[in-house]
């Protein structure tokens, strides 16, 4: 049987039919929130990124598993069940977890499910509460609807790339895959909109969220930069656009970022760093004034920055005010005190030994997420979820035998 669940999702049930980054990291939110997430995988297969590898996570004896980093990072808090969907058989035990659930979330190509019997309008016409989540490359409409897309295709096309990296270097994608982040975090906003709209209406909802959308729509205050200032945003390395000193800058042992928000904290920077002269200087006095005059202010912090190492420089500004920080290498952020201090990293136990989970940043004081349930293998869970929809042994046993599990 499940084990009991814990947080404000706790209530609901997920059918998770998604695949690859996008739609798991919705369920991983959904399931670290407390919800019972049944992910479906193709019998012997599984998700695509089980084999996205290496690397792998080694078991107690430090030999590496089957089981890759890339699957560990967004699958956690579910239950795997394989299922063959392209089986009548397979399809049937499909719509019967669909009965027990309230959400539905699948990234296949628009139109794929129909002919399964397993899309929005076919789950919904079976229950019509139900909560249907469609993450596709394009949309469910469109000239582009039938595309597939990947993450790295959505950057370049939705305009992230055109203003990440150097002037002088090619397009750079970000080193993360933020749109199908981004996807994910969208999703899981929309569908928690449509549990709440239930709630009122006892109505379900079909979602359709395109990757293409999700870009554009994070382009954020470069798009509006665009649409006010009648400027073609371009690569500006890791200057500011709108606001200055924004900048990494080098110092005499690295490098650190400074992030100066306002006119106030230019001016604590100034007098930490002896040069209290320049927050009266006329061309540096406002925002919009060192914005304009960025090319004299970044030289003459250059030249003063040097004079610091990374650790005297950072101290000195954190002891001021200044927001600034050092750019960490992955190891680093893990060894950050404060990141220590709030458990961003734990070890859940696993068939396997232990799993390391980077877990959510969602801190709920009256309803605590819980981290009880790893990453499952595949198919783990199969027996479990069959036995409680009700089929008895012979009809697990059946499926099995039959090649649908």
């Amino acid at each position: 049987m499940a084990s009991q669940r814990t947080g404000p999702l706790s209530h609901l049930r997920v059918l998770d039919l998604g695949r690859i980054m996008a739609a798991p990291w919705s369920t991983q939110i959904l399931a670290d929130l407390g919800a019972d997430v049944i992910k479906i995988e193709r019998p012997g297969v599984g998700d695509d990124t089980r084999a996205w590898g290496p690397p792998f996570l080694k078991d107690a004896a430090g030999h590496p598993t089957k089981e890759a980093g890339y699957f560990l990072a967004v699958n956690r808090g579910k239950r795997s069940v394989t299922i063959d969907i392209t089986r009548p058989e397979g399809q049937a035990v499909v719509r019967r977890i669909a009965q027990t659930a309230d959400i539905v979330v699948e990234n296949f190509k628009a139109g794929a499910l129909a002919k399964y019997g397993l899309d929005a309008a076919s789950l919904r016409a079976l229950k019509p509460s139900l909560i249907c989540c469609s993450v596709t490359g394009f949309g469910q409409d469109g000239p582009r609807a039938d595309q597939a897309a990947y993450d790295f295709m959505i950057q370049a096309m939705g305009g992230l790339m055109s203003v990440t990296g150097a002037p002088e270097t090619p397009p750079q994608k970000v080193g993360v895959p933020i749109v199908d982040l981004m996807t994910g975090m969208y999703a899981t906003v929309a569908i928690l909109a449509a549990v709440a709209r239930r709630a009122e209406t006892g109505q379900g909802e079909t979602i359709d969220l395109a990757m293409l959308d999700v870009q554009a729509a994070f382009l954020a205050n470069q798009a509006m930069n665009h649409f006010v200032g009648g400027r073609v945003p371009a690569r500006a390395g890791n200057r500011h656009p709108n606001i200055q000193p924004q900048d990494v800058f080098p110092v005499a042992d690295g490098f650190i970022v400074l992030a100066v928000g306002n006119d106030g904290q230019f001016s604590k920077l100034c007098e930490a760093i002896g040069r209290a002269d320049w927050a009266k200087d006329a061309r540096f006095i406002r925002n919009a004034d060192r914005v304009k005059n960025e090319s004299l202010l970044t030289p003459l912090l250059t030249e003063r920055f040097a004079d610091f190492t990374r650790t005297e420089l950072t101290t000195l500004l954190d002891a001021a005010g200044v927001p600034c920080g050092p750019i960490n290498t992955v190891p680093d952020v893990f060894a950050d005190p404060q990141i220590q201090h709030r458990q961003m990293l734990r070890h859940l136990p696993h068939p396997h030994g232990s799993v390391p989970q980077v877990v959510s940043p969602i801190r709920l004081t009256d309803a605590p997420l819980s981290y009880d349930r790893p990453p499952p293998l595949l198919g783990q869970h199969t027996e479990e979820v069959l036995a409680e929809l009700g089929l008895d042994d012979a009809a697990r046993a059946a499926l099995a035998e039959g090649g649908v599990t």
